[in-house]
């Protein structure tokens, strides 16, 4: 085995402004961390190109977290009883690791890059979140924001688009606590917090370094750009093709409805 990590899931409940955990919370927490820690607080896994790496995952918290891999295919090798027999591995890019549990997975590093390592429950990679929020997207905010401003001068329009705008605001926050999602990357903001962190992948990192190389250098020609040139052509089509995949048979023709709302509960 050339590399070996091994960190623990940890969740707590600890509202903005405190300093004291809410120890007797079973389900509803609000922070997500491993080895105490959240991202971009988390350290990345540095390993060398080609190496044999061991992860070892244990669960402290109330709930379980699928523990996902970008980039590479792993096989889950040990569980709480320790290595499992070779026969009895099995391939995964995901593993479920329940409370209380350890789950052990192995690969081989052979993807250059950066590939993205979270636990898979979306809200597990965002901290600090409150739960007892209406849903706001697609709602028009013209103008009331300024209104709102007016009477709290710090207000900011949150949730509009989705939670993927969050990552890029920097508002104050409370004494004790973490932005919900946070982190810079070689394109801009992560948008990433809690149970997150990155599988670096180098060809030129020595056997036993451990330290963080930086950000993947991408070879020229290999990152996607948005194409601000003249409008694409029509993609061309078979002139088998039809306009649709159920075709009419038929004209189409008007069809005037009734609709009739229910009254009472005959017949239930």
């Amino acid at each position: 085995m050339d590399r070996d990590f091994c960190f623990l899931l940890n969740a707590y409940d600890i509202e903005p402004g405190s300093y004291v955990p809410k120890i007797n919370t079973m389900l509803d927490f609000n922070l997500w961390t491993w080895n105490s820690r959240a991202f971009p607080g988390i350290d990345s896994l540095n390993v060398r190109k080609g190496d044999r790496v061991r992860v070892r995952i244990g669960n402290l918290t109330m709930t379980n977290h699928p523990i996902h891999i970008h980039g590479h295919e792993f096989e889950v090798t040990g569980t709480d009883g320790g290595p499992t027999r070779p026969e009895s591995r099995w391939p995964e890019v995901t593993t479920d690791v329940a409370v209380g549990q350890m789950r052990q997975i192995e690969f081989i590093a052979d993807e250059e890059g950066d590939w993205a390592m979270h636990c898979h429950k979306s809200h597990h990679t965002m901290n600090a979140m409150g739960h007892d929020v209406p849903t706001m997207i697609g709602v028009d905010h013209r103008g009331l924001v300024e209104g709102i401003q007016k009477l709290v001068p710090d207000y900011m329009l949150m949730g509009e688009r989705g939670m993927a705008d969050m990552g890029e605001m920097e508002m104050p926050l409370p004494d004790n606590t973490l932005p919900m999602m946070t982190g810079q990357g070689p394109f801009g903001a992560v948008e990433m917090g809690g149970m997150f962190t990155v599988l670096k992948v180098r060809r030129e990192q020595q056997r036993g370094d451990y330290r963080d190389p930086g950000w993947f250098k991408h070879p020229k020609g290999t990152v996607a750009y948005e194409w601000a040139g003249a409008a694409l052509p029509e993609p061309a089509r078979s002139a088998a093709a039809g306009p649709s995949s159920m075709p009419r048979t038929e004209p189409a023709r008007s069809v005037e409805m009734t609709v009739r709302k229910p009254a009472g509960h005959q017949g239930h």
